[in-house]
């Protein structure tokens, strides 16, 4: 069981991976999430003109604050030494495109930092927009690509995994 899941130990119960013998190597990954909303909602984010102000900015610093907290929330994480965070958010046809891409110079992956960031400012976007727009539907979030570590590099290309 143990060889599948690395957080599980030879009897199934869960424990932090021990990384202290990885090499340290630049790491990085990129998530995409996407928050679905109505048109009179999209026209106020693109004009500012929601009541707790600018969507997107608000956005992006609580997302770039989630990645450095990833370790916090997530039980089995490392804390990780971030080096950079970059949060991007923009308007689409049914509503607001999030991608964070999170790197590191460490021992583990990234990809519980951006993946945390895009979930994070989807949520505030949510949060942002909800006093005009209760219907809004978060979703697609996913990793999108890694580079760095071990297990080498990962691009998704939309295909269903087995």
């Amino acid at each position: 069981m143990s060889a599948d899941f690395s957080h599980l130990d030879a009897t199934g119960a869960a424990r932090m991976v021990d990384v202290s013998e990885k090499p340290e190597t630049k790491r990085t990954a990129r998530a995409v999430g996407h928050v679905r909303m109505d048109a009179r909602t999209r026209r106020l984010v693109a004009e500012r003109a929601l009541p707790k102000g600018d969507v997107f900015t608000v956005a992006r610093v609580a997302a770039i604050l989630a990645a450095k907290r990833t370790g916090d929330l997530i039980p089995m994480c490392h804390p990780l030494p971030l080096t950079d965070v970059q949060v991007d958010l923009a308007l689409d046809e049914t509503g607001v495109r999030v991608e964070a891409t999170a790197t590191c110079v460490g021992r583990t992956g990234v990809e519980m930092e951006a993946l945390t960031a895009v979930t994070v400012a989807a949520l505030t976007v949510y949060d942002m927009c909800k006093a005009v727009d209760k219907r809004m539907v978060l979703g697609e979030v996913r990793l999108a690509e890694k580079t760095g570590g071990k297990s080498g590099d990962f691009r998704w290309d939309g295909s269903a995994s087995d």
